[in-house]
């Protein structure tokens, strides 16, 4: 029997650092500008995410970068962490990709990696993935989401077709979070203030309230996934909305690090759609 080669990774690719802003105060967003040799194929989705690439500290790679090689020959404490993030915005002409960072002190690791961050760093990133665009043909568009979803949702109402029917909510800390987002036709967005709520808890009610319009509609819903399991089940069981006109999943889940909830992300996910189409 033919043995099989080793399944290599995606090729990581190289940015650097143009600038900072800080948009609200627990949201920066960092500028990358990629080499004009890397190939990326980022337009199609709103949602557009890639993964992120941090060394441990005091922990450098030879270039030119190669995820394998470093898997290879280096202890895996030694291997870069990944971090998946939306694409804010992508400007072809100049080729700089902008990615909006949640920031809550020293909390966690890419937050405090963005607000440190200088023009001249370098990061490596894997990706773009994505799957979600508004859809033209629909009667009508929600968008449902918290701070983490934000960038995903400001950029799919940017993108919305002229005289679309859009309810769109938001939910964040407070008022000092909301953010100035462009859109078509004068939609407004619905911003949440969760206060001193659990996380989601003010997006799941928003949502339950809403009277929902007729017609056919394209929904984004992402977020804390224990409220969007919640969201899932009112979509999928509630209001008979079929899987095919849903992007809906949780980005985070409270109470998990990022690694923990990566590693059972798609079994839980599975898991709630098998427990909600046997309920339905």
């Amino acid at each position: 029997m033919t043995e099989r080669p080793a399944r290599k990774s995606p090729k990581a690719h190289h940015a650097t650092v143009v600038r900072t802003e800080r948009l609200t105060p627990h949201m920066v967003r960092v500028v990358f500008a990629l080499d004009p040799e890397t190939a990326v194929d980022i337009g199609e989705f709103t949602d557009h995410y890639v993964k992120l690439l941090f060394a441990p500290d005091g922990v450098s790679y030879p270039e030119p970068f190669d995820i394998d090689r470093i898997r290879e020959e280096l202890p895996r404490e030694q291997w870069p962490a990944n971090r998946t993030y939306t694409v804010r915005s992508w400007d072809a002409a100049h080729r700089e990709m902008a990615i909006d960072f949640v920031v809550h002190g020293d909390e966690g690791l890419a937050g405090p990696w963005a607000a440190r961050a200088r023009a001249g760093e370098t990061m490596h990133f894997l990706g773009p993935g994505g799957g979600y665009a508004p859809e033209p043909a629909a009667d009508w568009h929600l968008l449902a989401g918290d701070e983490s979803a934000l960038p995903a949702i400001a950029a799919s109402l940017e993108r919305m077709p002229a005289g679309a029917r859009v309810h769109a909510f938001v939910e964040v800390a407070g008022p000092e979070e909301e953010q100035k987002i462009v859109t078509p036709d004068g939609v407004e967005v619905t911003w949440l203030h969760r206060g001193d709520r659990a996380p989601g808890e003010a997006l799941v009610a928003a949502v339950k309230e809403l009277e929902f319009p007729a017609g056919e509609v394209s929904a984004f819903v992402h977020g804390e996934a224990g409220s969007v399991k919640e969201l899932r089940r009112l979509l999928r069981l509630d209001h008979g909305i079929p899987k095919e006109r849903l992007s809906i999943s949780g980005y985070w889940r409270l109470g998990k690090t990022d690694e923990d909830w990566r590693a059972i992300k798609r079994e839980w996910n599975e898991q709630v759609e098998r427990e909600q189409e046997t309920s339905g």
